[in-house]
């Protein structure tokens, strides 16, 4: 079905007050299946009234309230921040009242991809070398060093992935104890630990609060031939430490590439799911389409890391009805607390304002946004809740604690242990990541036009008229099993990831 045969708006649910522009409509235009005319120009992915809105209403979008009418609004009002009022909305957690479990597929009906199984029988999609520092004070040494290993250099090792920095911009000038420290420490070993990690090194100035061997030893890293220390100070300063490391990554190169990729079961593949520079359609296409994945994947014995906790509220009770027990359901909404204190009095999404950019796409309020936003976990139950950068040891369908911050949010579901980042966009992204590669759908086809470069997928042909959700979501699902494969996904042939490893700062810096 071509654009031309299917009407100028989606409507979402016969009860709506509100349907969505499938392009830009210009003042005027006969909405014909709606019984209306639009009153000003629509762009596209934005919202307009179907009957009146009295001031203080709901404005209702998948029969979910998003916000309330500012004004008195007559049917075919353009809907939007200017109009659509923020506020509180009654929410029943029905903790756990919802919950049917997944009918998991036999394991011999199950689908497979090429893995790399490690000694302890994890399953890698990629296989990298890394060069981690403690604190920031090691980043030029540990940049040197991974930009030793080119192409060339890395042409008699086919099976390693490249030799990769991972730094960062703290470490240092922080809490020696707690949670911030604790965080980080975490975070940089769930990096190490990953199965995509196949060894490295842990650079040190020598003097960071964030001191290296405090670190090996409350994360219990062993070190070995394909995991050592350096510190900058006891070899003699940058460029003696440059000059080891390299020898060092050198020693390690031929065992690192003594792998092999096997057939494995799809219950191995963890992804973690990301929404970033989100627009109208993205909650009517990428974000449900990635959902419908989930569920398969889920079936399947795999596991989703839904997370952007700022970016659930107002739809969290929707997460808290299907958890296993009640006392997941409970650690959910313990998190949307801790982010209202937390950003209490700020000027902050949760509070109600989205991105100049999630604006401009056709998003009011975060109310809509979250709508959106959820849509990425499908159907499935919620099976655990984890606080950030924690080993993620559920199968199914999960939800991890982290900023509605793209890159944040995402190294710490990799340092959870996500082996694929599924990253759906309505305005465009550039994001990749590294060890775990990043696939990103498009939520509409003129911007899967303009950034084709980028972009993997087009779930924009479910606007379009051309596939059913489910049909995108079976795409999607096969595309997730090829990447974790092997083939490369366009933030991987873009060389980028080696500047997306951000962990969250959540602590005092002095």
């Amino acid at each position: 079905m071509s654009l031309r045969e299917v009407s100028p708006v989606i409507r979402l649910d016969p009860a709506d007050n509100v349907v969505v522009a499938r392009l830009d409509i210009g003042p005027g235009t006969v909405i014909a299946d709606e019984g209306l005319s639009t009153l000003q120009a629509v762009p596209l992915g934005h919202k307009i009234a179907t009957r009146l809105i009295e001031k203080g209403q709901p404005v209702l979008k998948y029969n979910t309230v998003i916000g309330y009418a500012a004004e008195d609004l007559p049917p075919g009002t353009w809907m939007h921040s200017h109009n659509i009022a923020f506020g509180e909305t009654a929410r029943d957690y029905r903790y756990g009242l919802d919950y049917v479990p997944t009918e998991l597929l036999p394991a011999e009906q199950r689908a497979t991809f090429q893995g790399i199984v490690r000694a302890d029988g994890r399953v890698a999609t990629r296989n990298y070398l890394g060069v981690f520092v403690v604190g920031n004070c090691g980043a030029t040494v540990a940049r040197k060093i991974a930009n030793h290993f080119d192409e060339q250099r890395l042409a008699d090792y086919p099976n390693i992935d490249g030799v990769v920095p991972f730094v960062h911009e703290i470490g240092c000038g922080m809490e020696m104890t707690g949670e911030p420290m604790d965080l980080l420490r975490r975070t940089i070993a769930g990096h190490i630990r990953h199965p995509n990690t196949a060894g490295g090194l842990v650079i040190a100035l020598g003097c960071e609060r964030n001191n290296i061997h405090g670190f090996i030893e409350q994360e219990k890293l062993q070190i070995n031939d394909l995991l050592q220390p350096l510190v900058i100070q006891d070899v003699g300063g940058v460029k003696s430490a440059v000059e080891q490391g390299i020898r060092l990554i050198e020693g390690m190169l031929p065992a690192a590439n003594r792998v092999q990729r096997q057939t494995v079961s799809a219950e191995h593949l963890m992804i973690g799911m990301q929404c970033g520079g989100s627009d109208g359609f993205s909650g009517l296409s990428a974000n449900p389409a990635l959902g419908a994945a989930v569920d398969i994947l889920v079936r399947h014995g795999g596991t989703a890391i839904l997370s952007e906790t700022s970016e659930i509220f107002g739809v969290e009770h929707t997460l808290t009805a299907r958890a296993v027990t009640p006392q997941v359901g409970h650690k959910l909404i313990e998190r949307i607390q801790w982010w209202l204190k937390y950003n209490e009095g700020r000027d902050t999404q949760i509070n109600g304002r989205v991105s100049p950019g999630n604006n401009a796409g056709g998003l009011a309020n975060v109310l809509e946004k979250s709508l959106g936003g959820a849509k990425k976990g499908g159907n499935a139950p919620l099976m655990d809740v984890y606080e950030y950068a924690y080993p993620v040891t559920s199968h199914g369908l999960v939800f991890m604690d982290t900023p509605g911050y793209d890159p944040v949010s995402a190294t710490g579901q990799i340092a959870g242990g996500a082996n694929l980042i599924a990253f759906t966009t309505g305005r465009g992204s550039c994001f990749g990541s590294v060890p775990a590669p990043t696939f990103k759908l498009a939520s509409n086809t003129p911007m899967f036009t303009r950034m084709r470069d980028d972009m993997d997928i087009n779930c924009g042909q479910i606007i379009d008229g051309d596939k059913s959700i489910q049909q995108m979501g079976q795409e999607i699902f096969q595309r997730l099993l090829d990447h974790a494969s092997g083939e490369k996904t366009k933030s991987e042939l873009n060389g980028l990831g080696e500047d997306e490893f951000c962990p969250w700062q959540i602590g005092v810096l002095a």
